[in-house]
This record gives structure tokens, C-alpha cells and sequence, in this order.
């Protein structure tokens, strides 16, 4: 653990829909933070689009009126750092975070500089644990609105060890690049999520406005792979420079 003891930030994060998209390791280059490599899932670079439920949030154990439940959904990929020790930080970088709170947005850019935007946000949500169902998120404003959807049937199972979803819910760390060129670690705990595969996946809409063209050329193709984890409580700790 690093940085204070007490979590920075409690929630529950919910229904966590993640589509996953290979992407050429060129394109993240601008936005790898020093002290961390790309990770890769069998030698291939990965981005994911995440849409999920915050619930019960709260700062330094404080409920803030109007910020306890709220969607966000973000677009990262992934990285490692390697300790001295040889212990492996395996974490991930975001390229954009979307929240419909302005509040959160505002603080989250000018004190951690983390690259948040205020964006117009909402889900649609029908799973059960077991039999399965549907959840999307959608963003943005009239005409253009983007949304991810996943279907999913049968029961949430465990992660299988060694799985492309375990690579892909289990880094525990985040880093930011930040503007004096320092790299920011924060560590975030939880228990391992169930999960269900998607049937079937799609992201629609126009992205280029939140990502840029580039980006944007790699979600148009369908999901090299999707999932929906169950969620659960989750403790964000504050982080230090590296």
C-alpha cells in the first residue's frame, strides 16, 4: 500500500460493462506515464472502453449530497512497474474519464490531473445474477450519442486464472502522467469480481469528440472481446509521486 493508510475514496462500483479493443502500442506512447511499460494480454496491446454505477461514495468516509451515486465511463489501457524487489505493479492509465458531476470533473483535473470531462451520462441496467440480461451506458448530447451495450445469459462466474478477464479486472494500481512530467501511483483494493462474457457487444455513436480521430478509427470495429463484472465495495487510496 502506498500513500496514507485510510482510504482516499470508498464507493461501490456497479455493473461494470468493459469492451476491449487491440490497439497499436504507437498510439499510446503520448500518454504512458514515466516508470511504467505497457502491459500486454499474449502480446497484444489492449484499450478498454468502462462504463460502471458509482454508489455510496465518500470522500475521507464523508457522504457529499448530490456525488454518491453516479455513472462515469472511461477509456484506459494498460501498464506495469516493476519494484526494486521484482514485485509487479500491474495498473492502469486513462486516456479520457467521462461523469456527469461537475464537481468530480472540476477536482479531479486541477488537483489529481486526471483527464476527466463533464459529459451528459446515464445507464440502462436488467441483469440477475443468475440468469443474466442486458446494461448499457450512454453519453453525450443530441445528435450525437454514443452508448456501449452488452448482452449476457446464464449465471456470473468466477474468474478463470490466467483468463484474458483476469488481465483485465485485476490491476490494482493507477498512474497518472502529470503536467511536470512526475508520474502519480494511487493504489485501489477490492475482492475479485465475478463475471459473465458477453454474447454479444457494441459500442455506437461517434466518439471522435471525447477521444480524437485515432481513437476513435479503433472503436469503430467491433470488440475484440467484452465483459460485465458484478462489482463491489472498492477503497481508492491516495497516491504519491514516483
Amino acid at each position: 500500500m502506498v500513500g496514507d493508510a485510510r482510504p482516499f475514496l470508498t464507493a461501490k462500483w456497479l455493473n461494470l460493462l468493459i469492451l476491449n479493443y487491440p490497439c497499436p502500442t504507437e498510439l499510446l506512447a503520448p500518454y504512458l506515464p514515466g516508470g511504467v511499460e505497457l502491459d500486454t494480454w499474449e502480446s497484444q496491446t489492449l484499450i478498454s472502453v468502462v462504463g460502471f454505477e458509482f454508489a455510496d461514495t465518500k470522500i475521507r468516509g464523508i457522504s457529499i449530497p448530490g456525488h454518491i451515486n453516479f455513472d462515469e465511463v472511461n477509456l484506459r489501457f494498460y501498464v506495469r512497474r516493476i519494484m526494486p524487489d521484482g514485485e509487479v505493479r500491474r495498473g492502469v492509465v486513462f486516456i479520457r474519464e467521462l461523469v456527469a458531476k461537475r464537481l468530480v470533473a472540476s477536482v479531479a483535473r486541477t488537483i489529481y490531473e486526471e483527464p476527466y470531462e463533464l459529459v451528459p451520462l446515464s445507464h440502462q441496467t436488467n441483469l440477475s445474477l443468475e440468469t443474466g440480461g442486458s446494461v448499457a451506458y450512454s453519453w453525450g448530447n443530441h445528435p450525437n450519442v454514443v452508448q456501449i451495450v452488452g448482452h449476457v445469459s446464464g449465471t456470473a462466474q468466477q474468474l478463470e486464472i490466467g483468463s484474458q478477464e483476469e488481465f483485465i479486472t485485476e490491476h490494482y494500481w493507477g498512474y497518472t502522467k502529470r503536467r511536470n512530467d512526475t508520474t502519480s501511483e494511487y493504489q485501489v483494493l477490492h475482492p475479485q469480481w465475478d463475471i459473465w462474457k458477453c454474447d454479444s457487444a457494441s459500442l455506437s455513436g461517434e466518439t471522435t469528440p471525447f477521444y480524437g480521430p485515432e481513437f476513435a478509427r479503433i472503436l469503430r470495429k467491433e470488440p475484440s472481446s467484452a465483459l460485465v463484472a458484478v462489482g463491489s465495495e472498492v477503497s481508492v487510496f491516495s497516491g504519491k509521486t514516483i
